[in-house]
């Protein structure tokens, strides 16, 4: 018995991919899931992204690894088509994350999200009140990225992030 080919693949972003990834992300941006980008900063973030295309390359799914400290990362933006949810797109795109960031050197994944059962499977876990070293700390406050915010749980953030829950993996 032979097993079908996947009906998706995922691969790094392109250009020509930005506008789907907008549009695919623009209703979860609506329903306040996912914090709103900006085109151009798509565009400028396009490295971090993985897409999942179907046969046709359309976009059915989209995930980001950025880069915060250097044996920490974040994964930011992952959101599958809706025809699309449960047959794997969002597993996909997490683990070809996750062997990005092992080829990067990062030890730690860390996400804010509104689904814990999804990153739970994949071993990450909530984050407490987790002490970080003092001059980590110092050195991430410079940072003008949210993301990092999120990871340090600073007040400026608090009313964008209301009901998610910040997760940690170590890989």
């Amino acid at each position: 018995m032979t097993s079908a080919a996947p009906a998706f693949t995922v691969r790094p972003a392109h250009t020509s991919d930005v506008r789907q990834i907008q549009k695919l992300v623009e209703p979860l941006v609506h329903q306040r899931i996912l914090l709103g980008k900006e085109l151009v900063v798509l565009f400028e973030s396009l490295q971090e992204f993985r897409v999942a295309v179907d046969a046709d390359e359309r976009v059915i799914g989209c995930g980001a690894l950025h880069v915060m400290w250097e044996d920490l990362g974040e994964v930011r933006t992952l959101a599958v088509a809706s025809e699309w949810l449960g047959r794997g797109v969002g597993h996909a795109i997490l683990d070809s994350l996750e062997e990005q960031a092992r080829e990067l050197g990062l030890r730690r994944l860390f996400c804010l999200t509104f689904e814990v059962e999804f990153f739970g499977r994949h071993g990450f876990e909530p984050m407490g009140e987790q002490p970080i070293d003092p001059e980590l700390y110092a050195e991430l406050l410079r940072s003008p990225d949210e993301g990092v915010a999120e990871f340090l749980d600073l007040s400026r953030v608090k009313p964008n992030t209301l009901g998610n829950t910040r997760m940690l993996k170590t890989l």
